[in-house]
């Protein structure tokens, strides 16, 4: 059993859905649509705040970043789904693997913190509308964006490093992405060290964000119910509620998987929240904003007006 214990794994199986290979097939094509939607919805945010000078608000640079994280996070877990729902094999490499781990937990920690900044935000530009351009100034936003990628980035190093170092007595793992919390299912003995990281880490990127977001939006609706202009009212719903849907989403999907007793859902069960968090909330994040925000909406059409094409098409 020592021997066993200290085996090297040099690549894994992901066992993914194999277990319904009917529903393999309607996932390949759900999640190739979702991934393309994602890398072009969040793709087109990034190029028009870019490009719109009046998208050079914080609120913008903030969904720029979170566009990007979205494009990065998707990327480093769905082209491997895709390629193992039309395989055979469904390996990964360990090396591939340990990246694919750290960077799914690193563009998810990273996202955790940075909804609470764009809370905070929204909170100061409602609730501070005259202060709000000397409190949140470009040089503030930098900072608080760079502060959420390196807390982010520095927990996943942690969590990674702590969950590369147990001692796995298989290397087929249950899930259809290197996920931490089904690569730790493989170990030989439980670690009070891992899930004691693991513990503190997901407390402090998920209830604690999530509480300060929820504080903002206690005082941002208190100042939105105040305001005597309809329209006023109405504009500031639609940007927040825009956020809050995001937040629903996101949190609500990651505190069901992170923070439950390990035997409370199945891990087939597991691998739908996954599907949740890591697959359609990237892919609704751009919808969301776009949709339910004039100002990206006219930036749009002004960019795609550049377009010869479209001007051709336009004029017909």
């Amino acid at each position: 059993m020592q021997g066993e214990n200290l085996t090297v794994w040099s690549f894994f199986f992901l066992e993914g859905f194999s277990r319904y290979p009917t529903l393999e097939i309607v996932l390949f094509v759900f999640s190739l649509v979702m991934f393309l939607i994602t890398l072009l919805g969040n793709s087109t945010l990034i190029l028009i705040t870019v490009l719109d000078a009046r998208l050079q608000s914080p609120m913008y640079l903030f969904l720029g970043n979170l566009s990007f994280m979205d494009i990065c996070y998707t990327s480093a877990s769905i082209p491997t789904l895709l390629v193992n729902v039309l395989s055979s094999q469904k390996t990964i490499m360990f090396s591939g693997c340990a990246v694919q781990m750290y960077l799914s937990l690193a563009m998810g920690s990273t996202e955790c913190v940075l909804l609470a900044v764009m809370a905070y935000d929204r909170y100061l530009a409602i609730c501070n509308p005259l202060r709000y351009p000397v409190l949140m100034n470009r040089q503030v936003c930098v900072q608080m964006a760079a502060a959420s990628w390196v807390t982010g980035c520095l927990t996943a190093l942690l969590e990674t490093s702590f969950a590369l170092q147990v001692p796995l007595c298989g290397n087929l793992i249950d899930h259809f992405t290197c996920e931490i919390l089904a690569v730790l299912k493989l170990a030989c003995a439980e670690s009070l060290l891992v899930d004691m990281v693991m513990l503190v880490v997901s407390v402090l990127l998920l209830p604690i964000p999530m509480l300060l977001i929820c504080i903002s939006y206690v005082f941002i609706l208190s100042t939105i119910l105040r305001i005597s202009s309809a329209k006023g009212r109405s504009k500031a719903f639609s940007t927040c509620g825009a956020h809050l849907t995001v937040v629903i989403l996101y949190y609500g999907a990651a505190l069901s998987m992170y923070l439950k007793p390990s035997s409370s859902s199945s891990q087939e069960v597991d691998k739908v929240i996954s599907l949740l968090y890591g697959v359609l909330t990237p892919m609704l994040n751009p919808i969301i904003y776009s949709l339910r925000n004039k100002e990206v909406k006219a930036a749009m059409r002004k960019v795609l007006g550049q377009i010869p094409l479209y001007r051709t098409h336009e004029s017909l």
